[in-house]
């Protein structure tokens, strides 16, 4: 099967809701503070990639329209929808930026976290 952006987008938002699946509930690694380190971790690493990602999407849409070979559904000019495009890419890309720093702030933040293991049995040693 050839992989194309467009799929890979769509496996990454259905990773995304496995995640949100896997996270409603406490259970085995999704119950102690360093399991949130970890995904706020991961959480900010994927929003960090999200404004070249966004950005990127808009390639086919230049290189076609440099060629005048964007067309408009019902005719007319592409120029306003070309435009709109790029107001709308650079916006969601600014907007990704603001979200990768509010999940660094975040990942900071939850960084000192520990759990008192005392009284937990299976925290309890061995020996």
């Amino acid at each position: 099967m050839t992989t194309t952006p467009g799929r890979t987008a769509s496996q990454a938002g259905d990773l995304i809701r496995q995640f949100n699946h896997d996270t409603i509930a406490t259970g085995d690694g999704w119950q102690y503070p360093p399991n949130a380190y970890d995904a706020i971790g991961s959480l900010a690493y994927m929003v960090r990639m999200l404004p070249q990602a966004i950005e990127q999407t808009l390639h086919p849409v230049e290189r076609t329209y440099a060629q005048r070979r964007v067309l408009v559904n019902g005719g007319g000019d592409p120029t306003p929808a070309v435009e709109e495009l790029r107001a709308a890419v650079s916006q969601a890309s600014a907007i990704a930026l603001s979200l990768a720093g509010a999940l660094d702030r975040m990942h900071s933040a939850a960084s000192p976290l520990g759990l008192n293991t005392r009284g937990l049995p299976e925290f309890e040693d061995q020996g």
